[in-house]
This record gives C-alpha cells, sequence and structure tokens, in this order.
C-alpha cells in the first residue's frame, strides 16, 4: 500500500473540525487498505508503532531529525533549525525545504505504508553501539524516497507528533462500519479492545475473519485489560438509591492503580493508562510472588506508599516519585516503601472473573491472595445504610484514605472493562462542602502570558469529558497555582498535542491562542461550580443556554500523567457537583444563606 494514501486521508483528517467526517475520513481509508497490512496503518495512525503496553517507541530526538533532513534537503543543519522555528513544527519546516527542491533533484521510489513502518521499528529498535548512525541511516533513506507532504507525517511521526488526535473510540467506530454491521456490532469490538488494548490486532483479526473472529477474544496473561471506571456522588444516602440499598463499601486509598499479571515466567504490572511499570516495583513483585503465588492470574490493587516507622499510609505523590526513576531504584525503596492491596481479580489458572458478580470475585480474591505485611485486600465493608456508609467514611478518612468506593452486589455486578458506570461509585470526603474535592481536567487550549508570564503561557484552557458524545467541553481558564518552573516546562510539556486549529474533539466557544490535541490531565481545586454562558460543559443541563464553569480555578501542582484524557472528571459528575452544591444551599438556614 503507497504511503501517499496514508498521507492523503491524514491531511484531510488534520483539516477538518468535525468528527463524523473524520469518521468517515477513515472508514474509507479502511476499507481500501489490505488486510495484510491495516494493523500498521491502524497504528501509524494513532501515533504509534505497537499497543502501548509494549512500551516501544520511535525514539528520534529532533537534533537526529534535522540532521537527517539537512542531508537530504541539501541545506545546512543552522537553515533547517531556523524554518523549524519560523514555522514551529518541524514536519511542515521539511516539507517547505523539499518543495524547494526540483522535481528532477528528488528520487521517485514511491515510498511504501510497509517501507515506513519498517523502517521506524529498525529506529526503535536500535539500540547500542552504532545506533545512532543506524537511525540517521533508515530516516534519511526513507526521507529520500518521500514526496514533501510525505516527508512532513513521516517526521511528525518519527518524533512522536502526528498531532491527527484520533481517538481509539472513533477508530472503533470506523471499523465496525468498514468491516461489521455498524451500531450492532460496535458493543463487540469494543469488548474485544477492553480485553486486549491493541486495535491493531483487532482490526487484522476483523478485517481477515469478521464479527466471529473478534466475539473469541480473550484475557491473556500478560496483555492488560482496560480497567474499569468509576462514576461518583456526594451524598451516602443517594449512593445507596444507586444501589438498592445495600452495597459493598472500600477504602479508597491513595496510591497508583496496578493491574498485576502473574505467570509461572514471572510477574508483569501496568499502570492505569496500560504502561509497563514492572521495573519501577520489584518489592510488589516481591510481595506478589510470596503472598499470592504460582499461577495464571490477573489481579487489580493498590499500590500504596507507607511509613517505614509506623506503618501509616503517606501521599500518592511519594508513589509517583519512583515513576521514571532508573537510578538508586534501591535507595528509594528503602526509604519509600510501598503495601499493595488487592481489590478486585479478573482471570485466575482459566478462568475468567470478569463476568462474575462481584462478590464472587471478592470470594475468589479471599482464597488467593494471603495477608501479610505490606500485602492485602482492600479493607471492606458491606454496608446497608447511610449511618453505616458514614460511619465507615470516617474510619477510612482516619487511616490515611481519600474516602470510599462502593461497589455494586447485585447480581449484574459484574467487571465491564473500559467502561465508566454507577456499579462502582466514588465517595470522597471533600464531597462534604463545596467545591473543595478537587477536579481531573485535560488541557485543549492556551493563553499568551503578559508581564512576568511573557514568552509563555499565561492560562490554560480546561475541560471535562463528555463521555456520552466523546467530546471535551470546556469549564474554566485556568492561570493561578503555576509555579515559575511549571510555566517554563509548559511549552514543553504541551509541545507534542499542539495543533494549528480547535481540535474535532474540543467543543469550546472562547477562541484560545494555542489549541491542543486532548492529552495532558491536570488537576485543580475552585471556590465554586458556577453557571456560565461561555463554557459549554453541562451546556443547557440546568438553564438553556448556559453551561458550568469553575470558579477561580487553581492548579494543585499535580500532573496526571497515569490519566488518559478519556479519565479526565466528566461532564455528568460537573453537573452532580453543581447540584450538590444547591442542595446543601437549600439546606442552610435563611440567615446563613
Amino acid at each position: 500500500m503507497l504511503y501517499s494514501r496514508l498521507v492523503d486521508a491524514y491531511e484531510s483528517i488534520s483539516k477538518t473540525t468535525k468528527r463524523l467526517e473524520i469518521t468517515s475520513l477513515l472508514v474509507g481509508l479502511l476499507r481500501q487498505t489490505p488486510p495484510t497490512v491495516i494493523d500498521k496503518v491502524v497504528y501509524l495512525t494513532q501515533g504509534k508503532l505497537y499497543p502501548d503496553y509494549l512500551g516501544i517507541e520511535v525514539g528520534i530526538a529532533e537534533k537526529l531529525a534535522i540532521k537527517c533532513i539537512s542531508a537530504v534537503a541539501g541545506t545546512t543543519e543552522q537553515k533547517v533549525t531556523a524554518e523549524y522555528k519560523a514555522k514551529g513544527d518541524l514536519g511542515t519546516a521539511v516539507e517547505e525545504l523539499l518543495d524547494k527542491k526540483t522535481q528532477a533533484a528528488l528520487q521517485k521510489e514511491p515510498l511504501t505504508v510497509e517501507d515506513v513502518y519498517t523502517g521506524l521499528d529498525r529506529i526503535a529498535r536500535s539500540a547500542g553501539s552504532g545506533s545512532v548512525e543506524s537511525k540517521i541511516r533508515q530516516l534519511t533513506g526513507m526521507l529520500g524516497k518521500a514526496s514533501p507532504i510525505e516527508a512532513k507525517y513521516l517526521i511528525r511521526t518519527a518524533l512522536g507528533r502526528l498531532r491527527l488526535g484520533v481517538a481509539d473510540m472513533t477508530i472503533l467506530d470506523a471499523l465496525s462500519q468498514a468491516f461489521a454491521s455498524g451500531k450492532a456490532s460496535r458493543t463487540v469490538l469494543e469488548q474485544a479492545y477492553n480485553r486486549s488494548s491493541d486495535l491493531g490486532l483487532l482490526s487484522k483479526r476483523l478485517a481477515a475473519g469478521g464479527i466471529q473472529e473478534i466475539e473469541s477474544f480473550k484475557i491473556t496473561v500478560g496483555i492488560p485489560v482496560r480497567p474499569m471506571l468509576a462514576e461518583r456522588l456526594p451524598d451516602a444516602k443517594e449512593i445507596l438509591e444507586k444501589m438498592d440499598g445495600i452495597a459493598a463499601a472500600e477504602y479508597k486509598y491513595d496510591g497508583l492503580r496496578i493491574q498485576a499479571h502473574l505467570s509461572p515466567n514471572g510477574i508483569t504490572m501496568f499502570s492505569r493508562r496500560l504502561e509497563n511499570i514492572t521495573e519501577q516495583f520489584p518489592d510488589v513483585q516481591k510481595l506478589l510472588k510470596q503472598g499470592v503465588g504460582i499461577g495464571e492470574i490477573v489481579l487489580e490493587g493498590e499500590t500504596v506508599p507507607v511509613d517505614s516507622a509506623t506503618g501509616d499510609l503517606l501521599p500518592f505523590q511519594l508513589v509517583s516519585q519512583r515513576r521514571g526513576r532508573k537510578y538508586e531504584l534501591e535507595k528509594t525503596i528503602e526509604e519509600i516503601p510501598v503495601a499493595f492491596f488487592a481489590f478486585d481479580i479478573l482471570f485466575a489458572n482459566g478462568t475468567d472473573y470478569t463476568g462474575q458478580p462481584y462478590p464472587k470475585r471478592r470470594g475468589a480474591l479471599e482464597k488467593l491472595v494471603r495477608s501479610q505485611d505490606r500485602l492485602g485486600l482492600s479493607r471492606q465493608m458491606i454496608v446497608r445504610s447511610a449511618e453505616q456508609l458514614d460511619e465507615f467514611m470516617q474510619q477510612a478518612i482516619a487511616d490515611g484514605c481519600e474516602g470510599l468506593m462502593i461497589k455494586s452486589v447485585g447480581p449484574d455486578s459484574i467487571y465491564k472493562a473500559g467502561s465508566r458506570g454507577w456499579a462502582w461509585i466514588k465517595y470522597k470526603r471533600e464531597y462534604k462542602s463545596e467545591m473543595q474535592d478537587t477536579v481531573d481536567l485535560a488541557v485543549v487550549g492556551a493563553f499568551a502570558g503578559r508581564g512576568r508570564r511573557g514568552g509563555a503561557y499565561g492560562a490554560l484552557l480546561l475541560a471535562a469529558y463528555d463521555e456520552k458524545e466523546d467530546m471535551f467541553r470546556t469549564t474554566c481558564k485556568c492561570g493561578s497555582g503555576f509555579t515559575d518552573e511549571d510555566l517554563a516546562k509548559l511549552p514543553e510539556l504541551l509541545d507534542k498535542y499542539k495543533v494549528d486549529h480547535k481540535h474535532a474533539r474540543v467543543d469550546s466557544k472562547i477562541e484560545a491562542d494555542a489549541w491542543f490535541v486532548p492529552g495532558l490531565v491536570i488537576e485543580v481545586i475552585g471556590a465554586e461550580i458556577t453557571l456560565s454562558p461561555i463554557h459549554t460543559c453541562g451546556m443547557n443541563s440546568i438553564r438553556p443556554g448556559a453551561g458550568l464553569a469553575i470558579r477561580f480555578p487553581r492548579f494543585t501542582g499535580r500532573y496526571r500523567t497515569e490519566k488518559a484524557p478519556e479519565e479526565a472528571t466528566t461532564a455528568i459528575e460537573i453537573i452532580e457537583m453543581y447540584n450538590n452544591q444547591l442542595k446543601k444551599i437549600e439546606s442552610k438556614p435563611m440567615e446563613a444563606v
């Protein structure tokens, strides 16, 4: 398959702001793609080579890319750098530079999808002595075959900055329309994706064998399952009403959620974003080997830092310090030991537990995990009244937890991988007062700084996630709480998400100075949630023509890198928080109001 066909689709996608049009363009692309390369086309369209859990990235640095562009364009590295600074995008820069070459000077051997994928794969796997020369040789060879517009997307892909912002759910929609029966098969495709976390594999099997091939997808130890997510409510009585009067209340630990895969060959651990974090937690591996034993098992738990002297639980931030640290790990483990609290089981020795009600999963977990020092099950209590729930909440807070996770114990309380629903409800102590709870919002835009912040971003446009429509709705403009260090690194953090127009999945009435593909999630706190004529979160849900906004938002200093943008606080949650504020105001004595 010619790479130019892929690039034509990318150009069309990058120019539209309509999600349905993006889906339609993808359907056309997928139908024209040979089944033998459809997995590669899907991965490249995602801006990757493999599913995230394998952790294989192209790894081309800007300086190396500039060196390759210089060689192919027949110009100096300084000229390439100047063009890059002028355009703000190295992909656009190489397109401009190659456009200036005569057609005769360009090698006209067609570049194929296989050429690009194989070349990038070789670059990603190059390591050790001679790896830099190998990467230069591979990238230069591909650029030499590329047309100017092909070179643009080739460089963006190599740098990890494709910027199409095509969501996984959009690709699933396109696959269902291209190779199945549309909406009727969409649920089956999503279930298979939730079990495999691999859109490339899914697309290849679907294109080759049809929907019947997808229905056979099973949990495989070593391949992460997309995690089940929770809704949240602020009131114990309301929570129990949702749960038909009885529920399992569990401690909500302030830690790092881990999905652990155990097999006779070893233990692999994944974060909630499906990143392989095994090497960061050798102590957790040891705990699981001692307390769970040998077998083919997939379980979930929370890794929580503990005080080595007292055993008291410590804040999440201390666990996050381990992430990405390759050196002095032994010292870090000694300074910040962790405990692992298992809270669910997905698979064990041939049995898929995800289709079983929660009480049965908990029973299997209790039989499997042998509690010991720093290893056990999440503390749980079956509650039948709001009073019981609030008392257990106070105990959880006293023990250093964020609050409680309330879980359905009914016959339909199965593990819904990759889904958010009312079978799990978060109940945190901050819900007891107006907007004292933090929210996690996606960065979708930015505004130029003024005065002391000149030359940097002065504020960010933040959005909540509308799960029903797969959109991001703006909820505040946040410029408070950022340190000078934050302001200095924000452009670098956001650069890979930058696009030249509002993204198709962003709903905003506000014009930002810079736009981003939803990617970075940050934690924010505010004074209250108010009606707003300019923000689109919850638009028309409370009052016609009005959305909801966070008043006086402030960045807490916490970058939620473990969360995908689709795991940000939802628009429904913002609406619920607003309604809860109204209830509290209505319950106050008139003089207090």
